[in-house]
């Protein structure tokens, strides 16, 4: 009984890790892999460096064209993607 007295706080600290370290950062990645999954062409974007654009195209080996200004594209790569300002509508 002694024994299992000491593993107490350590079970209680792993748990107490789990629930405020852990699982918040695994929902928040789950979160951003759906963001990036529905990434449609017309979305406005920002990248984690900052810049702001619009995607063109959705390529299939997890890259993003964006259009960064008149007739400027760049191509990133999806999980560089920070956020969506502005989604568009699907396609009927």
């Amino acid at each position: 009984m002694q024994q299992l007295g000491q593993f107490v706080p350590l079970i209680l600290i792993f748990a107490i890790m789990y629930f405020l370290l852990i699982r918040p950062q695994q929902k928040k990645v789950k979160e951003h892999q759906a963001m990036v999954q529905a990434l449609r062409r017309g979305d406005q974007v920002v990248t984690q460096g900052g810049i702001i654009g619009k995607v063109i195209k959705v390529k299939e080996e997890n890259e993003v064209e964006i259009e960064v200004a008149d007739g400027v594209k760049v191509r990133v790569v999806q999980s560089t993607i920070a956020q969506v300002i502005s989604k568009t509508e699907p396609a009927k």
